[in-house]
């Protein structure tokens, strides 16, 4: 039996980084975090590995387990270092693993920032 315990995941707390694009003007701060997102995402593997951790069953995903997208490991690595450097995932290790994360406020925030106001 192992002694490793494994703890839950927080969830961060997620503000969300502005109004609807339809709402307003974004204000310069505003401006700079939301572009910060959308470059991270700009990247195809970066998209993808961000895709495969959202999807992933419950929540979350052992960096083993999203690491075939087509590039070598290290870059992988890199590429989830840029999506949790903007903020759109979380990591934790749990013995020689890191597992990632997309927080739902996170999607919520990128959704709403992206609404259409109604007709």
């Amino acid at each position: 039996m192992s002694n490793t315990k494994v703890l839950p995941m927080a969830e961060p707390e997620v503000a969300p980084c502005c109004p609807p694009l339809s709402e307003r003007a974004l204000t310069a701060e505003e401006a700079v975090r939301t572009a910060a997102m959308f470059k991270a995402l700009g990247d195809p593997v970066r998209l993808r590995l961000f895709s495969l951790v959202a999807s992933h069953e419950g929540g979350e995903a052992c960096v083993c387990d999203i690491s075939d997208v087509g590039v070598s490991q290290p870059t992988v690595s890199h590429h989830l270092k840029k999506l949790r450097e903007a903020g759109l995932l979380t990591s934790e290790r749990r013995g020689t693993w890191v597992y990632y994360r997309v927080a739902p406020s996170v999607l919520a925030a990128m959704g709403q920032l992206l609404k259409q106001p109604a007709a």
